[in-house]
């Protein structure tokens, strides 16, 4: 059987066509054909063990994602399974899938929600999620500038990420980077707000990603009395761990904001753009993006072996 590694995965994997197969996997897991998992968190003496898994037919994949976490530090693997036959096909490191497929979703969910004229992209939290958000961003929308904020962020960082993005990036404090973002990504680690909602310019696009435990919250409520909506992957696992709308004040009015990824995914490009409002992305991660984009990977990697089966015979 198969491994690929993270480094591997980054050479197979590119934001257009992660973005197409994530799109493919929750419109078909809206309609009933595909399925999955809520995560399952197992502990024993401060060492966490975390499970999910999904079905997907139409992409001929089935798999499951487990990881570890201890001290504050996460190992992951996904196994992935030939949907027609059972078989098992690849193990995948998954550190790099999980990076694509958090910035790919919000990257789709921006496409409906945020201002198709954005200029400006914050990102608080410049670690390993906030990095590939900019990426990604950059790409899919004409920005003319990133700011950004971390605690260890330097010029050295914003020059490197400046190269990567091909856009001016500067750092600033996160209440200055709130009153100027178009979209604004959360990818922090903060069990605390980063920023007073009230500062969010009207049509701002806020996608949150950087927790998915329930005590811990980067959107105050401030921020989501303000969002006219707030869009979730999957309503049954968000609602039980997203600590942003667990621990939000019931006048925040959660439940009449929510709209699924599945059928947000589903309207025209912008049609869920606010002028006046706020619209809020919350990600936890969930089963489907990963196997979708582990089932790319795998399906890639196989068609350039075939290619350079076909080149050698030849």
């Amino acid at each position: 059987m198969l491994h690929f590694t993270d480094q591997q995965l980054h050479g197979l994997l590119d934001a257009p066509a992660v973005q197409d197969v994530l799109q493919e996997a929750f419109v078909e897991f809206g309609r009933g054909q595909a399925a999955q998992q809520r995560r399952v968190r197992t502990e024993a003496e401060g060492i966490r063990l975390s499970t999910l898994g999904a079905v997907i037919p139409g992409q001929q994949v089935a798999g499951a994602k487990i990881y570890t976490t201890v001290s504050g530090a996460f190992s992951f693997v996904i196994v992935l399974f030939d949907a027609l036959n059972g078989q098992a096909l690849a193990t995948f490191d998954a550190g790099a899938i999980t990076q694509w497929r958090t910035a790919a979703c919000s990257v789709l969910a921006a496409r409906y929600g945020a201002n198709p004229q954005s200029q400006t992209l914050g990102v608080l939290g410049l670690g390993a999620q906030g990095t590939a958000h900019a990426r990604q961003f950059c790409q899919a929308f004409d920005l003319r500038r990133v700011l950004v904020w971390s605690p260890n962020v330097d010029k050295e960082r914003c020059r490197q990420l400046e190269l990567d993005c091909g856009v001016p990036v500067r750092a600033a404090r996160p209440d200055e980077i709130a009153a100027q973002a178009d979209i604004l990504v959360t990818a922090s680690r903060s069990r605390d707000p980063l920023f007073d909602g009230h500062t969010l310019k009207p049509g701002c696009f806020v996608a949150a990603v950087g927790s998915s435990l329930p005590a811990a919250r980067e959107l105050d409520d401030a921020c989501l009395q303000r969002a006219s909506k707030i869009v979730v992957e999957w309503s049954e696992q968000t609602l039980s761990e997203a600590g942003d709308l667990i621990l939000a004040a019931p006048e925040c009015r959660i439940q009449d904001k929510l709209c699924e990824l599945s059928d947000w995914l589903q309207l025209s490009r912008g049609q869920g753009y606010d002028s006046q409002g706020i619209c809020v992305y919350k990600s936890v991660g969930v089963a489907i993006e990963d196997i979708a984009v582990a089932g790319l990977a795998y399906r890639r990697f196989r068609l350039g072996q075939t290619a350079q089966e076909a080149q050698a015979t030849y």
